[in-house]
Order: C-alpha cells, then structure tokens, then sequence
C-alpha cells in the first residue's frame, strides 16, 4: 500500500541488534595516524613502544603474539626487544609475528644489544656478532634502532664502539644508533666524536617513570634536552607496580620480580598510587594509563617502552596517550612522590 512503511525482517536465528551498537569501523586503526618523531632518526613512530621482555619468558608464543597483535590494531608501529631478552627468544619470537603478518615494513624496530651471553659487550668484533645474531632471529635485514648498552661493557672505548656502530649503518644492517646506560661524560663525548664523523646517537633508553626519577632527572636529562635525544623510558610502569595491580606483599610471587614490586610497597609506592588512582577516577582511564600519561607529558620523552602480557593490557596502555594531565594532576603526582 502507498505510504505504508515497510520494515525488512532479520534473518531467522540472527540476533537482534540493538539501536545503540556501535557502528563497525572499517580501514586503517585511528591510532595510526598519530605518529612522532624519533629524535633525529628520520622514523616516525607511535607514542608508546611495545617491548618484548614478557615474550618467551612470562608468554608464550601464541600469547605473545595476540599482544602484538592487539597492539598494531590500536595503531602501534614501534616494537622494542633485546637481543638479550628471554636469550633470544623474544626476538624469535616478534621475528615469526613480523614475518607470518607481512608487516616488517610498516614497523620501527629496536633492539639493545651487549648483554646476550654468547657475544657479550660492545667491543667490535662481539658488537657485530651481536647484530647478526639479532638479524637471524628477527628474520630481517636490518634493525631500525640499535641500542648500545654501555652498562654491559665499561671497558670498551666508545671511540671504538662508535667505529664499529658506523660500519654497521654504511653497511645497512642498521638505520640509527641509540644509547642505554650511558652516563651523562659519555653523552657528551659522544657528541663530540659524532662532529668527528662517527655516527649520531639520537636515541636514548633510560630507566625512568614517576617513581623512578634519579638516574635520568639532572645532568643526563639536561644533556638529553640540548642534543635533542628520543628519550624512550623502560621500566615505565615500575616492573608493573605503577598499573595499580600489586598492593599486597601477600599476592607475590618469591621471584625477581615480587622483590622489585615489594620494594615499592611502602608509604611513598601507597601515596603515589592513591595519586594515581584519584586521577584514574576523574578521567575515567586506567592507573596504569595516567602512569604513561605523566611520562608524556616530559617534554624531553618521546615515546615510553612499556611490557604486556595481556590483549587487555595493551588497551589500558594505549589509552594513556589520549589522556592530557592538567597543572593540577602534575602537582598532585608531585607531591604524592616527594
């Protein structure tokens, strides 16, 4: 009949949908047009970098590989492992995702080398032995980001280290150098041999969050600022304890890792948490996000390392890089940890 409205039927079995579902989002994650410069690398990448030190030690294969796959659907592009981590089977193990995804291309990929067993340091020889290996076990031709770790070889002159790191970007096997547990004398010289023609250092991986402050904050932050070094934190949840999920000594494991949580577990770790967890009220967002929020919000920081070992994880994560700390957030972070 004219004017009559006609309404189509479901499907026989189909489940009703309701008014309120969200409308599927189809194409290119929204988190991946968000993108920032890595320092002067030349990269862009995500501001959060997925690191692997969960993989192959505290996961599986399988499990691992649902957390990097959780991470890219949000837009990720940046990945962060040691070739020292789990003894190679982390690397193992984001080889075999970045192979059987088909998307080497569309990752940074960052590796710390120095501390694995079987090529130990940075002097030259080891130093290329350790880039091969890493090369083997990622199933790629080069690593975008190599990390030297100077606190697994104080005796190496960095003269020589760099010499070596230079052979390895003119041969392509590397893209830029970045530095771990460098001291600020060696930032320095660094610098000073890069104006000699040795490469750039352009990226920095130090320990640092909220609570953990010392090391980096000073000199070394100083140093950072005036030769605009990515400073890319690890440890940027603590070993975990700044995701609010660990409050009592009794749930812990008698591990390493229930040692470096129980020691957090005092008045200042208790303060920083209640800080933590009247922001997550306010803003409606996870602890572990406001943790990464207050990370972002370092000037200096380009983009924190952080560790999953859960899908879930990985959301509450990347919801700390839409979250923006007012003044008074800062402040009460501030004070709660002083």
């Amino acid at each position: 009949m004219t004017g009559e409205r006609v309404v189509q039927a479901e499907p026989v079995g189909a489940p009703a949908t309701h008014p309120s579902t969200p409308i599927p989002v189809h194409g290119p994650p929204i988190g991946s047009r968000l993108r920032v410069p890595l320092g002067e690398t030349g990269l862009s990448i995500f501001p959060l970098i997925l690191g692997g030190a969960e993989f192959g030690w505290r996961i599986d294969l399988s499990a691992s590989h649902a957390v990097l796959d959780a991470y890219r659907a949000r837009g990720g592009n940046a990945l962060h492992t040691s070739d020292a981590s789990a003894s190679g089977r982390s690397e193992h193990i984001i080889g075999r995702w970045l192979q059987s995804r088909a998307v080497r291309d569309e990752f940074v990929l960052a590796v710390r080398v120095g501390s694995h067993p079987d090529n130990p340091g940075l002097g030259s020889v080891n130093l290329v032995r350790a880039v091969e290996g890493s090369l083997t076990r990622l199933g790629t031709d080069r690593i975008d980001v190599l990390y030297l770790d100077a606190a697994a070889d104080p005796t190496t002159a960095l003269e020589d280290t760099l010499a070596t790191a230079e052979w390895l970007v003119d041969s392509g096997k590397v893209r830029a150098i970045g530095a771990a547990g460098y001291t600020a004398l060696q930032l320095v010289e660094a610098r000073i041999l890069a104006s000699a023609g040795y490469p750039r250092i352009a990226a920095l991986d130090v320990p640092y969050n909220l609570l953990h402050r010392a090391e980096f904050d000073g000199d070394i932050r100083l140093i950072a600022g005036a030769q605009g070094l990515a400073v890319t934190p690890s440890q940027a949840l603590e070993h975990g304890y700044l995701t609010g999920r660990h409050r009592d000594r009794a749930g812990l494991s008698v591990s390493v890792r229930g040692s470096q949580l129980a020691a957090w577990m005092n008045r200042r770790g208790t303060r920083a948490l209640r800080a933590l967890d009247r922001i997550s009220d306010e803003l409606s967002v996870p602890t572990a996000a406001i943790a990464v929020a207050w990370l972002l919000a370092q000037r200096v920081v380009a983009a924190p390392i952080v560790n999953a070992s859960l899908p879930g994880h990985v959301e509450e994560l990347v919801q700390g890089v839409g979250t923006r700390l007012g003044r008074g957030h800062l402040a009460d972070i501030a004070r709660a940890v002083e």
